[in-house]
């Protein structure tokens, strides 16, 4: 997997998925749709100002509540390159690898990171660097299989590849 380097949009604790993708918003499943409302509840000015490749940086229990997958679908449609959370509910978690969303445990990351700092990602190394501050971090290291999910643009194209012979 290539480095994923982006700005940082800080988050705190005990981000649900209410509030990632609001439920007024879950009558469509189209992920532009989606985008245009992500994380509006947390910061209303969010979906105007996310840039493609950005990053989420977030505290514990992050993705927490519902198991809808528009949350990492939202997340995923609105340009966000990866998030970064002290730690992930675990359904969220599992629906943002299926869709192709990386993500990454770090607790140290989401203590020190501010808002708009720049983040470098090496997910097959776990190594986080905050450029701004010039601090470096470790978290786990994406293993093989889900670096080819990643790469594939998620589970379902990756399981087609698979089929088909091409991985």
């Amino acid at each position: 997997m290539q480095p994923i380097q982006g700005r940082c949009h800080k988050f705190g604790d005990d981000i649900d998925t209410d509030v990632i993708i609001p439920a007024r918003y879950l009558n469509t499943a189209d992920p532009q749709e989606l985008a245009k409302h992500c994380m509006e509840d947390a910061d209303p000015t969010f979906p105007a100002k996310v840039k493609p490749g950005d990053i989420i940086v977030a505290g514990k229990n992050f993705g927490c509540g519902s198991s809808r997958e528009h949350a990492p679908l939202a997340i995923k449609a609105a340009g966000v390159a990866a998030v970064v959370a002290s730690s992930f509910a675990r359904i969220f978690y599992r629906n943002a690898i299926n869709i192709g969303l990386p993500i990454f445990e770090a607790p140290e990351v989401a203590k020190s990171c501010e808002a708009g700092d720049e983040i470098i990602i090496y997910p097959e190394q776990g190594i986080i660097t905050n450029l701004t501050k010039n601090i470096t971090f470790r978290t786990a290291p994406f293993p093989p299989f889900m670096q080819g999910i990643m790469a594939a643009g998620g589970l379902i194209p990756y399981v087609a590849r698979k089929l088909k012979g091409e991985i």
